[in-house]
């Protein structure tokens, strides 16, 4: 751990997390709750992504407006998400604007209002966001494709819940998911950037001292099953995903994958793009992606082509995953080292990403990864490496969810059994 790193965990059990960068002149600050999508029951699907909408709309100290100026006033950003597993809340400012973060941040944590009308309004806002996501379909597929993967699971749902549920939700289950989720020993709070981590403690201990107290319950396992969605609709591409099981954070094929999913699929140099878009023509986008989760996780292939190109698209890319198991080379094994590398260690210049980077890490590993220990791994994958999780992530069933003009796509029992050939 680098000696910028500074750690305290406070009585009431919340953990602050400082990383100082003495050459910049701002500060990133976040709240990072371990609570999110699959921490929901299936009847308030959506409700963590709602009340991410909502502690912005004003608190018992601020209205909605007043959060937005506050922060805007003296030049900063404030936003939040929510992902299956997480949400997070953060600001960057000028440094010597960091209390004034953290005192909103702390502040909407605490005592957000559940105004009625902005409930309204926000419920509206959400509706449309669901729209707008139904309505693009290299968006939607993916939904699909987590679903298909998890059935009947909290792991795959769709954040942003259902319209049916979100105009059903009731006020109460805001505040009340909150209460339950938003607890001192279920979130951490970091700052990285031109500071001092005293600073940082003493200012989390005044604006965070009224976190509700509760009982955690632990989410539903992650159960990966495989399955098929296909979906008929009038546009001009069919929108693809085929995936399988993969490894989860921490597991001693993940770095492994992560190279896979980079050589396999991650740039313009990958086995997937060379052959599918440079020399067949079928694809403008295709990639391969890793989604790691604290149990397991999903490795994924994502294309968009043409109704007639499908035809070709399925086997060549089928091919190439039987091939990768076969053979990979030094130099595209070292291609894919150095844009992981590179990927990591710029990341590290931005004082957002790092935020992000200790707050994920304390929640999965009880510790800060050093750049240098996650570089050494990188490097210590070898072709053999990439060759037997290749093995083992192909031969899980698979998961494919197509939408779109979808007649030339195989079934689902069609590539089981060409994998198997």
């Amino acid at each position: 751990m680098s000696e910028d790193v500074a750690i305290t965990t406070l009585p009431s059990g919340l953990t602050v997390l400082t990383e100082r960068m003495e050459r910049v002149e701002t500060v990133s600050f976040g709240a990072y709750i371990g609570a999110g999508t699959r921490h929901e029951t299936a009847a308030e699907n959506g409700v963590a992504h709602f009340l991410e909408h909502m502690a912005f709309k004003g608190t018992a100290n601020r209205s909605a407006v007043d959060i937005a100026e506050a922060i805007e006033n003296v030049g900063g950003h404030i936003n939040a998400y929510t992902s299956r597993e997480q949400t997070a809340y953060y600001v960057k400012l000028l440094k010597e604007d960091l209390g004034l973060g953290v005192d909103i941040i702390g502040d909407i944590l605490c005592h957000s209002s559940f105004d009625s009308d902005e409930l309204e309004r926000e419920r509206g806002v959400i509706l449309q966001e669901i729209g707008q996501a139904n309505d693009t379909p290299d968006d939607i597929v993916f939904d699909h494709f987590q679903s298909a993967a998890y059935p009947s699971q909290p792991m795959g749902r769709p954040v942003l819940g259902t319209e049916q549920i979100i105009r059903g939700m009731k006020r109460d289950a805001l505040p009340g998911f909150m209460r339950q989720h938003y607890t001192p020993e279920n979130m951490v709070v970091a700052a990285c950037g031109n500071l001092q981590h005293d600073q940082v403690v003493e200012l989390v201990q005044q604006h965070f001292a009224d976190l509700p107290k509760s009982e955690l319950e632990q989410p539903m396992p992650a159960d990966y099953t495989g399955g098929e969605f296909r979906e008929v609709r009038a546009l001009d591409q069919a929108h693809i995903v085929l995936g399988f099981s993969a490894p989860g954070y921490g597991e001693p094929d993940y770095y492994p994958s992560m190279l896979l999913s980079t050589l396999l699929g991650g740039g313009m140099s990958s086995r997937l793009f060379q052959e599918i878009r440079e020399k067949r023509g079928l694809v403008y986008s295709i990639y391969s992606f890793t989604a790691p989760a604290a149990d397991g996780g999903l490795f994924g292939i994502y294309a968009g082509t043409g109704e007639s190109e499908a035809a070709e698209l399925m086997p060549v890319t089928l091919e190439e995953l039987a091939k990768v198991q076969q053979h990979v080379t030094e130099a595209e094994l070292n291609r894919a080292r150095a844009q992981l590398k590179a990927g990591l260690l710029m990341s590290l210049e931005s004082t957002g990403s790092r935020c992000e980077q200790v707050a994920r890490q304390w929640q999965i590993f009880g510790r800060i990864i050093p750049a240098a220990e996650t570089v050494a791994k990188i490097e210590a994958v070898t072709e053999a490496d990439i060759r037997a999780v290749a093995a083992k992530i192909f031969r899980t069933r698979p998961t494919l969810a197509t939408l779109g003009p979808i007649s030339q796509v195989p079934k689902l029992s069609n590539i089981i059994d060409r994998l198997a050939a």
